[in-house]
């Protein structure tokens, strides 16, 4: 078994097409199948099912991904332990962000270009996604470091410092009659329009679960990604909004913001790396910059 073909196979297995992935590790098409196909003998199994328009994984090739992936950010670990050694710092480092991060909260492009100053070998970059994709990236190491929206407790395999931890609130346009209230249940809401972040985001996610557990499922009548896009709707009069309680109170001109009593919903705002596995020096200075800037207790070096 030799490195490249396990190079070639994840890069097959994430770009799902041989042509992307030769593309990708600079070498001819009919290379890439060659040494995938020499692996697959090797494993006694077929890794990849090539008989639909995307390349697939097989069930064998599921159970293997990991592992190569794993195998060679050991390897680029072990290249960058070496070059730090010699005194060399370089390597790259993949983030992940949550839409719209008030930065009030954390400023992540300024905590990105410090560390850029610092380590100018590095390259580091960014990408934005909803919660649940990014903690799948960490944990198969697509991702180093993640600003994400958690709902309940922390993944496993994961660990945190927490950014932000503030209750939700159901908030409506000032003309509504629910505008008289100042606080009101989950089940009090169950017929009205809900408007939520989509699907994998950890607010949407705790909304999911409480409306669950009081016996109803959320009539969710817009979603979106951003935010702020959530408040604009509801300040229209489109339907109830459950936001974090600052960025109501960041529209307060416009919306009237109701405590949700029964259950209580708060939202943490938090960064995320892997527990576990392999991690490059790169991104460990960069988790622990992280750990010392959230002034979290002291923790012990990775």
């Amino acid at each position: 078994m030799e490195l490249r073909q396990l190079e070639y196979f994840v890069a097959v297995a994430e770009e799902t097409n041989f042509t992307r992935a030769a593309a990708r590790v600079h070498v001819a098409q009919p290379g890439v199948s060659a040494q995938i196909r020499k692996l697959e003998r090797e494993f006694g199994q077929a890794l990849l099912d090539r008989s639909g328009r995307a390349v697939r994984l097989t069930e064998a090739g599921a159970a293997v991904l990991p592992y190569a992936r794993a195998a060679l950010a050991a390897v680029d670990g072990a290249r960058l332990a070496v070059d730090e050694l010699a005194g060399l710092f370089r390597g790259r480092v993949a983030v992940g962000t949550v839409t719209s991060v008030p930065s009030e909260d954390l400023d992540l492009p300024g905590f990105l270009a410090d560390f850029h100053r610092d380590h100018p070998a590095v390259e580091i970059t960014l990408s934005e996604d909803n919660s649940d994709r990014m903690i799948k990236a960490l944990r198969d190491g697509r991702l180093d470091l993640a600003l994400v929206n958690l709902g309940g407790k922390t993944p496993p395999g994961i660990e945190t410092r927490v950014v932000t931890d503030e209750r939700l609130v159901a908030a409506v346009n000032r003309d509504e009659p629910l505008a008289a209230r100042t606080a009101i249940t989950l089940k009090a809401i169950r017929e009205r329009p809900l408007i939520s972040l989509p699907r994998g985001t950890g607010i949407r996610s705790l909304i999911e679960e409480a409306c669950a557990a009081a016996g109803f499922r959320p009539r969710i009548a817009f979603e979106a990604g951003d935010p702020n896009v959530l408040a604009r709707l509801a300040s229209q009069g489109l339907g109830v909004a459950i936001l974090p309680e600052s960025l109501a109170y960041f529209y307060r001109e416009e919306l009237h913001a109701i405590a949700i009593t029964r259950p209580r919903l708060r939202g943490r705002l938090e960064l995320a790396w892997r527990a576990e596995g392999p991690i490059n020096p790169a991104a460990r200075a960069l988790i622990n910059r992280a750990r010392d800037m959230l002034e979290d207790p002291p923790a012990q070096p990775l």
